[in-house]
């Protein structure tokens, strides 16, 4: 570990990072033809499905008079705004009607839009993509939604997830920190400060992130524990990758076992977010009242989290000066220089330069 001094980082930016695929909510929330509402970067959105089952995301605001959308009718094809009766197509938010137009009158509904996101459904959330100003995509030069890496046709699924009154800065950076765990969640069935050991890894970088090289798991690491009992605990490999904008991918694997899961800190405004954990795993998968426990423990687990993030807040609101220090920090102090630098190449137009040049190892206790 460097002897150096705590470094003083940037300020953390609440800026919010576009041109990326976004959870907006999960696909649970919308049922047959209702409609369900979002905050997304700041944006209200209204998302549902229309009546060939495609999922579609409007900006819930009536472009007339302001009116969420969300408060009309649907009928599969159309929103209808509640006040006056405008009409918008679902899969492009395009005006298609407006009530009170006269026949001789030269306004174009066609002209108006209501404000459409691309939206896809995958691993049992609605996808949305919020393109940056100006540089929107057509549905062939978008990026893939981010999937959950499967590896095997039958598994497990489940989804927990917690709001935090804290910017997505702060609940990602949280969720990469690795000294945390032994104090936040201290637990009989997960870890506590007797359990605290040094600890040694390799990062190594990848696009838009870096990735913790392949690794023999904590031994206080609950996956860990449940894979022992089927494998050689030297089998037992994980990765653990972050990727702009909020992408947490743990994979760990032992032969024809495994545990995957995908972790994201969606932006809901600048000074809220959600943390959103879908975890997979073919263990157990016949054993009675496996996944009740597994949500129990997991529901106990972000809810310490969460509990930290709004005492945190209450530190944040008087805006103290915060440092982060080596190594334990290093990949906080990676996400905001991979953040600057994205944003550097988009205003220049320059290739993304990578702030990782080499494989680093760090070590830290915890």
């Amino acid at each position: 570990m460097s002897d150096a001094p705590p470094l003083q980082p940037q300020p953390v930016d609440a800026e919010m990072l576009l041109g990326f695929w976004y959870r907006a909510l999960p696909s649970t929330a919308v049922r047959g033809r209702r409609l369900a509402t979002a905050f997304l970067l700041g944006v209200p959105l209204v998302v549902g499905r229309d009546a060939r089952g495609r999922s579609f995301a409007l900006r819930d605001s009536c472009p007339h008079r302001g009116m969420p959308l969300s408060c009309g009718g649907f009928d599969g094809e159309a929103l209808e705004c509640s006040y006056h009766g405008w009409r918008f197509a679902a899969s492009t938010g395009q005006c298609v009607e407006i009530p009170s137009l006269t026949a001789d009158s030269t306004l174009e509904p066609g002209k108006i839009h209501a404000g459409s996101f691309p939206c896809e459904e995958a691993d049992g959330f609605f996808w949305v993509y919020v393109p940056e100003p100006g540089r929107g995509r057509g549905p062939a030069e978008l990026p893939p939604v981010p999937r959950l890496p499967l590896h095997s046709e039958r598994y497990t699924r489940t989804h927990l997830a917690a709001e935090m009154p804290t910017s997505a800065d702060h609940g990602i950076i949280g969720l990469m920190d690795p000294a945390h765990g032994p104090f936040v969640h201290q637990a009989w069935w997960w870890r506590s400060r007797h359990s605290i050991h040094e600890k040694q890894k390799q990062f190594e970088p990848i696009p838009y992130g870096f990735r913790m090289s392949a690794h023999t798991p904590s031994s206080n690491s609950a996956p860990y524990k449940l894979l022992r009992f089927y494998t050689d605990a030297d089998a037992i490999a994980t990765t653990i990758d972050f990727e702009l904008p909020n992408l947490r991918t743990e994979q760990i694997r032992a032969g024809k076992y495994w545990f995957s899961s995908l972790t994201t800190v969606t932006p809901i405004t600048r000074e809220r977010c959600r943390i959103d954990v879908v975890a997979a795993w073919n263990l157990f998968r016949h054993v009675p009242f496996v996944l009740p426990v597994a949500r129990f423990f997991g529901k106990r687990f972000i809810e310490q989290d969460r509990r930290t993030m709004e005492l945190q807040a209450e530190g944040l609101r008087h805006k103290p000066s915060l440092m982060l220090i080596d190594d334990a920090d290093r990949p906080a102090k990676w996400y905001f220089q991979l953040k600057q630098a994205l944003v550097e190449s988009r205003r220049t137009g320059q290739p993304f330069e990578h702030p990782i040049k080499e494989p680093v190892t760090l070590k830290w206790r915890s």
